[in-house]
């Protein structure tokens, strides 16, 4: 996310020594055993392929269980919000963001560019976090990338690298679903997105032949007019290098000057769903695949970010997530997401109505209403 990303550079994280950050061999057995039980027994899900070993570019797949909510959870962020411990359904699905490049340039994933994957899990306890969440049936997804990180892709040159990258990753976690966030300098890169293409299909190939599965979910900024051309380009890179795109989220956030003023953040965001699903229908049609409207409708994401948003003047409302909710299921859009869960509740008196973003609190008041749960109401799919 353009917040996500802008807000982790805020954040001061610690550094200790690797040794420092191991998980004890007790802990790590706990959670190894509870994640690979609920593997076996279905709980962490997954898409469902043909026997076919190829991805079949000509058909691609349409998602057809109906709209579902998972919110981002920011995973370095302090205080750390506890995803563990869902409140309420809303919080029982999570995108877990999210990964970019180790800040030495090597073709490392790590949380915010602050912890590798072992050092995540001795100290933020996120192995152990996310057992907790799976033993309760609720159910995860890994964002890469980022607007102020480089995503792995712009780091790591070759393609067989940087689908071993993200396979450390999916298979660490044992994903199944993961949401690629690409946006400035990493969005007009053309040679990473070539790179990005090739990697995700050959992580779904290899899937396939396992009989396992890798959703992919593009997230992309938009305007009230949809994608930029940057945007359309990396969709297009998707689509002809044969990755079966599970869609397209639509960063419906931040706006700025693209947004005139005297239009309001939901006629913008329902403004730029409808021209990405425009878009879309001709990208896949400009790639040899023809989709009804109501397909592309289903391969559409909409994540706006609650509240008060970076750019000033620009506030997304209670009452505008209840529209965007209603927008949803009246479209048949595939998914709607937030950003973030982190940021989901009233700010402490002194800070509401500050007419700037922050990383813990909405900005609006929200009298106990919660965006998750308008923005959730009545949507049947799952994760």
């Amino acid at each position: 996310m353009r917040a996500l990303s802008h807000h982790n550079d805020q954040m001061e994280h610690p550094h200790a020594e690797e040794s420092g950050r191991t998980l004890s061999v007790l802990k790590l057995a706990i959670a190894v055993a509870i994640i690979g039980s609920l593997a076996a027994v279905g709980l962490i899900g997954h898409l469902r392929w043909g026997s076919s070993t190829e991805l079949r570019s000509t058909q691609p797949k349409v998602e057809s269980a109906g709209p579902w909510f998972a919110g981002y959870v920011n995973v370095t962020a302090k205080p750390a919000y506890a995803f563990e411990s869902p409140k309420t359904k809303a919080g029982r699905d999570v995108f877990l963001s999210g990964i970019v490049n180790a800040p030495d340039g090597s073709c490392t994933p790590m949380w915010g560019g602050a912890f590798t994957l072992q050092q995540a899990a001795a100290s933020l306890d996120l192995d152990m976090k996310i057992a907790r969440l799976l033993q309760q049936g609720g159910g995860i997804a890994v964002s890469f990338g980022g607007q102020f990180h480089d995503e792995l892709a712009t780091a790591c040159t070759d393609v067989n690298e940087l689908a071993a990258a993200y396979a450390k990753v999916i298979d660490r976690y044992q994903v199944s679903t993961i949401d690629l966030d690409v946006e400035g300098t990493n969005l007009r890169d053309r040679a990473a997105g070539q790179r990005r293409a090739q990697a995700v299909r050959k992580l779904q190939l290899q899937r396939r032949t396992t009989g396992k599965s890798l959703a992919i979910w593009l997230t992309l900024p938009v305007s009230p007019n949809g994608l930029t051309d940057d945007g359309k380009a990396a969709v297009d890179a998707m689509l002809r290098n044969g990755v079966d795109l599970a869609g397209v989220n639509a960063m419906t956030m931040d706006y700025s000057s693209s947004r005139a003023a005297d239009q309001s953040m939901l006629n913008a965001t329902t403004g730029a769903l409808t021209a990405t699903q425009q878009q879309l229908k001709a990208l896949y049609s400009s790639a040899g695949m023809k989709l009804s409207a109501a397909a592309v409708w289903s391969k559409i994401g909409a994540t706006p970010m609650i509240g008060q948003n970076d750019a000033p003047g620009e506030v997304f409302s209670l009452e505008a997530a209840r529209s965007l909710n209603q927008f949803v299921i009246g479209h048949g859009i595939g998914r709607i997401s937030m950003w973030s869960l982190n940021r989901d509740k009233t700010c402490d008196p002194s800070h509401v109505d500050v007419k700037r973003a922050t990383e813990t609190c909405s900005g609006v008041r929200q009298d106990r209403r919660q965006f998750a749960d308008l923005m959730s109401a009545n949507l049947a799919g799952r994760l």
